[in-house]
């Protein structure tokens, strides 16, 4: 359970820096940089704020355990689609290899973090029933 906990964590915490912190960062103290990536895709300028909140948003209801079940699978599937999106953006617009692979990498970050927090829950409820 505890090696389980860890990677769940150690994924979980690069996807709350990268999928939050950073982009609330830049949002916060450089906000001439928000634009930065979405500009360049033909997405408008309130496209990158909108982006931003509903990254922290998500990162904030994975993170923080008593959020309820229903609502950290949202946000799961919205960071996913989020990635995706972004990969098929650039797959589509400016065709750079490494700004295509990044999201996928960002991807199997938070897939990983999904994995885990799911075999935690099927243990402690496990656990919990007596199962």
């Amino acid at each position: 359970m505890k090696k389980n906990k860890i990677i769940f964590w150690v994924a979980t915490v690069i996807i709350i820096l990268w999928e939050g912190v950073m982009p609330l960062s830049t949002m916060l103290f450089t906000p001439e940089y928000v634009t930065l990536g979405t500009k360049p895709l033909g997405y408008p300028d309130y496209f990158a704020y909108a982006l931003i909140i509903f990254k922290v948003l998500g990162v904030v209801a994975i993170a923080f355990p008593k959020i309820p079940g229903k609502l950290k699978e949202w946000a799961y599937a919205g960071l996913s689609f989020n990635l995706i999106f972004a990969f098929i953006s650039h797959a589509s617009v400016d065709k750079n290899i490494g700004y295509m692979l990044m999201p996928l990498a960002v991807l199997a970050i938070l897939m990983v973090s999904y994995i885990y927090h799911n075999k935690i829950q099927k243990k402690a409820y496990t656990n919990n029933h007596g199962i």
